[in-house]
């Protein structure tokens, strides 16, 4: 019974972790069925994102400094979103209001969603790291990787050298968590593994839903390829390393700014 009661708390928290998530799927499937006259799909989809955003830090489900991480998530995947579907990557075949550059602004709600994710586990389950390998290394990691998502489309694709490299960067990194008072670890990379293979699972939901499509699903949906999975495993390592650094820059200021004040 003890392990059945911190099961259902590890899936209550976890569900909690999803809200912003959860949202933007409803919305997909709400707006694939139901047409709001004069208002295109990806526009609406966009009003309720902003709606939510600002409802979860009025009801204090995110902090000011969550809500910071998330809009520089939102920066970077719109960033990525306008390269990759200029690229022919994939697409958004529906029309909106608010695309830029064939791009719907709502998409970098997706990756804004993966750092809510990111803060409300660190908050909920009390997240530890232990062995956090040296700063300079991760952010010089994290930019190699965001790097080749764009470049690989020029020269190499160097993801399979960068996934190898994270043997040598995070050998002895592990996660700590706290369910119901009891605390648990996880290695980091089975961590990486494991959101992303969800966000995998998740990625064949909304293109389902038409919330935009690769070249393979134009004619006919498909599920996406397996090898996409590579790539949200990389976009995982991007997020987690930016949540560290800004928690430890962060932790490392709070005693200088209490002595100023």
């Amino acid at each position: 019974m003890p392990q059945i009661r911190k099961l259902f708390i590890f899936g209550w928290n976890q569900a909690l972790c999803c809200i912003f998530p959860v949202v933007i799927f409803s919305a997909m499937a709400v707006t694939k069925v139901i047409d709001i006259p004069f208002i295109p799909r990806y526009d609406l989809i966009l009003i309720i994102c902003l709606a939510m955003q600002v409802a979860m830090v009025r009801f204090k489900l995110e902090t000011a400094d969550e809500l910071k991480v998330i809009t520089l998530f939102h920066l970077i995947g719109l960033g990525l979103e306008l390269f990759k579907v200029n690229m022919g990557s994939w697409s958004y075949p529906e029309e909106a209001w608010t695309k830029l550059w064939g791009v719907p602004l709502y998409s970098g709600f997706m990756y804004a969603s993966v750092a809510s994710y990111i803060c409300q586990a660190w908050r909920r389950f009390d997240l530890k790291v232990d062995r956090w390998p040296n700063g300079y290394v991760t952010t010089a990691l994290a930019v190699m990787i965001y790097v080749n998502f764009f470049t690989h489309h020029y020269i190499w694709d160097l993801r399979w050298a960068l996934s190898l490299s994270l043997l040598a960067v995070f050998p002895l990194t592990w996660i700590r968590f706290t369910v119901d008072g009891k605390q648990y670890r996880m290695h980091v990379l089975a961590s990486f593994v494991l959101i992303a293979f969800f966000i995998w699972l998740a990625e064949n939901i909304s293109t389902f839903l038409g919330a935009w499509q690769y070249p393979n699903q134009t004619v006919r949906w498909s599920m996406v390829h397996l090898g996409k999975f590579s790539s949200w495993f990389l976009l995982i390592i991007i997020s987690i390393i930016i949540v560290v650094q800004l928690k430890k820059l962060k932790s490392s200021l709070e005693p200088k700014l209490a002595t100023y004040m």
